[in-house]
């Protein structure tokens, strides 16, 4: 009887074990390190040699054009160094004492992979490369990058010069929370203007996936000598946003399209329930003492491989607002949480007006006899 029981239980472990490495080994990759995460929850959905330490070559723009597009100013026009844009490898093409703007440098990096732009952004953000390497990598430990360190900014070989591809899927998944950023990437021809005197060109995407894969929306293409081909991308559908690095990868884009339709295929898209007619606002000086508040957007959270997580919520409002108060003033948020990592979050907005309270005087009785005389009059 026990062994009957134990050939039963070894051949369901054998059958589940099975289902779930054959759903993976379908997916013939040719990358040295891949991931590929759900962008919201930055959860794992397929991996391997994600945390190998390795070069990333021109992917490391995705941190230079990040930092660059944050210090603002974008639109500021300044005459390059001279010295920063003798570099070699990938230029978007400046000149000495050529006037350009940060948006074009962003541009200049992200689309035709520009080393000049990124050398230029260096000296522009932090004086010298070695400075601004010290920057890139303060971002890298706020984001939780625990296994890079970035010397260049434009991802020229260096042997300290590293990432794994899960800590650039996590700086991807910080980057596309920047609108300009997840813009620029997205973006497979732009015009810009730069030169001596500024004048306009065109900059072409190297980012070939951006044609091949309907949902790609962007981000980022790489390639020396010692790294090999590395790609990083982004693709949506349905509402669900999936992030793909690949390291040293000689079928590149073939590898995030056979893993994009891997990716898909186990990921669908669910509501979250959640009972916002308990949450409401107070008001100060109202006609109305309270005001119900809903969320913005949509709260939904991404389910892998058909597993329902535990969710827990936090609510962070205002104890009390002053009136007026117009329909979809926003007056919090409320954040959903999944095995500690933040699967959604949405504004708390208010869900009506309310104008200030206006208390009518009641005038006294002299107040009254001298009215009424000079209506007489």
């Amino acid at each position: 009887m026990k062994k009957i029981l134990f050939i039963c239980i070894f051949i369901i472990y054998v059958s589940v074990f099975s289902l779930k490495v054959n759903a993976i080994s379908d997916v013939s990759i040719s990358a040295e390190s891949y991931v590929l995460i759900e962008a919201n929850s930055g959860e794992i959905i397929a991996a391997n040699n994600e945390l190998q330490q390795r070069p990333m070559a021109s992917t490391t723009k995705i941190m230079t054009t990040l930092l660059l597009i944050e210090s603002g100013n974008l639109e500021d026009e300044f005459a390059v160094d001279n010295n920063a844009i003798k570099v070699e490898g990938s230029s978007m093409g400046l000149c000495e004492n050529d006037v350009v703007t940060k948006l074009s440098l962003a541009y200049g990096m992200m689309l035709p992979s520009g080393n000049d732009a990124a050398n230029q952004t260096a000296v522009l953000l932090s004086g010298n490369i070695s400075d601004f390497a010290y920057l890139m990598n303060h971002r890298a430990q706020k984001i939780g990058m625990k296994n890079t360190n970035f010397v260049t900014p434009s991802g020229l070989h260096d042997d300290n010069h590293y990432s794994t591809a899960y800590d650039m899927a996590l700086l991807t998944r910080e980057a596309l929370k920047n609108d300009l950023f997840k813009k620029i990437c997205s973006t497979k021809k732009a015009q810009t203007v730069f030169g001596n005197p500024p004048y306009e060109r065109w900059l072409v995407n190297t980012n070939k996936l951006l044609h091949m894969y309907d949902y790609c929306t962007g981000v980022k293409t790489g390639f020396t000598d010692e790294a090999g081909r590395c790609l990083v991308s982004s693709a949506e559908k349905d509402g669900i946003t999936l992030i793909c690095v690949t390291l040293n990868a000689p079928n590149d884009w073939n590898d995030h399209i056979k893993l994009y339709n891997y990716g898909f295929s186990v990921t669908t898209l669910n509501k979250i329930d959640y009972d916002f007619s308990k949450l409401s606002v107070n008001i100060v000086g109202g006609e109305k003492d309270t005001l119900s508040v809903i969320p913005d957007n949509a709260v939904v959270y991404t389910e892998i491989n058909g597993i329902k997580p535990d969710i827990t919520s936090k609510v962070i409002l205002e104890k009390f607002i002053y009136a007026p108060v117009n329909k979809g003033d926003i007056v919090g948020k409320i954040n959903f949480y999944s095995n500690g990592k933040q699967i959604c979050t949405a504004n708390l907005i208010t869900n009506d007006n309310c104008c200030i309270n206006i208390v009518q005087y009641e005038p006294n009785i002299l107040e009254k006899i001298i009215a009424r005389i000079k209506r007489i009059m």
